[in-house]
């Protein structure tokens, strides 16, 4: 489970108090009713999903309500920093470091071979 830092109550809170409404830092075309159709379906319906750092919306549903941004790594799902709206985030792509990993190998006590019992 993951404790979210929520930057407008200032404490860290269960996960199920949040919902993750998409990519963040999406400009709106200044004027929509001039967009193509092409235009206004690429704005609306075609988001970024990088592998690595991305940052994202969400909101505190079950606390304050209010909305704001998290940078977070989408390999490691690892929280890196979560920032109010109308702030910038203090962290660029080069600074996410991906989490160590376990050997691949497991212990021979451990490995079960298909169709074997434990």
């Amino acid at each position: 489970m993951f404790h979210i830092y929520c930057p407008w109550c200032e404490e860290h809170r269960e996960e199920e108090e949040f919902h993750a409404k998409g990519q963040a830092h999406l400009v709106r075309p200044p004027e929509p009713e001039k967009c193509s159709d092409a235009e206004w379906g690429e704005y609306l319906f075609f988001r970024e999903n990088p592998r690595g750092l991305h940052h994202e919306l969400w909101v505190h549903n079950g606390g304050c309500r209010r909305f704001f941004n998290i940078a977070r790594n989408t390999q490691t799902y690892e929280i890196l920093e979560t920032y109010k709206i109308g702030e910038q985030p203090k962290l660029a792509q080069a600074e996410v470091l991906p989490l160590p990993r376990r050997a691949a190998e497991e212990p021979e006590s451990i490995r079960v071979k298909v169709g074997e019992r434990a």
